[in-house]
């Protein structure tokens, strides 16, 4: 999904970390689409969470923020039908499926074990009683903050070619920042888990999750 909306000049960027009560949001700044994802969510999440903001610039490009209950269903709506076309799940998804089953059959559209099973209980693939039940046991699965059989997270290719660009030239991090009008902290939490690598001071990779240990001598 990240891939998609940047081979179509969205821009996407990732929320601090201190927005945890935040799953994602998007906007128009004049021409150009931004969208923001929470990165500390799971990847299924973040997943959804793009589709769904798609289905915000697509839909409701113009309107107010923040969007109303209506907006979010309708963004909610377009990510499911996005992501989990109505045919294909009618002919690959399990029939009388345990959570076993949900889980290895999110795989192929990259979802999490819930949104699948409320795509199929919506299709009518399952009654009332075996989405409940279903909805149950993943509810015991997520109290455990878990995903069951999670994917690999999604990153920028956008991001990556540009701070390895960047690097190759001998840009530091706190040149990208300063150019920015940004503390570097705050770049740091723009790009946070959309890149595997970032800029160090002297132009040398580093991971972006490994912290600096500082130790007094």
């Amino acid at each position: 999904m990240i891939h998609l909306l940047e081979a179509h000049g969205i821009r996407v960027f990732s929320l601090a970390e201190e927005c945890h009560e935040v799953d994602a949001f998007s906007f128009w700044s004049g021409e150009v689409p931004f969208v923001c994802l929470n990165t500390m969510k799971t990847a299924e999440h973040s997943v959804f969470d793009a589709a769904h903001e798609l289905g915000h610039l697509i839909l409701h490009r113009g309107h107010g923020t923040p969007r109303g209950r209506q907006e979010e269903q309708e963004a909610n709506a377009f990510a499911a039908s996005f992501l989990m076309p109505r045919s294909d799940v009618l002919a690959a998804a399990p029939r009388f499926p345990g959570i076993a089953d949900i889980s290895q059959a999110k795989i192929r559209w990259r979802v999490s074990a819930a949104a699948l099973s409320y795509r199929m209980h919506k299709l009518g693939m399952l009654t009332d009683w075996h989405y409940r039940e279903l909805c149950i046991e993943l509810g015991r699965i997520r109290r455990r903050n878990r995903e069951p059989n999670p994917i690999q997270r999604e990153r920028s290719q956008l991001l990556q070619k540009a701070f390895s660009g960047l690097r190759a030239e001998g840009v530091k991090r706190g040149d990208v920042a300063a150019a920015l009008y940004l503390h570097q902290p705050d770049l740091d939490a723009l790009v946070f888990g959309l890149v595997m690598s970032s800029l160090d001071g002297g132009g040398k990779k580093t991971a972006t999750k490994e912290p600096v240990v500082l130790r007094l001598i």
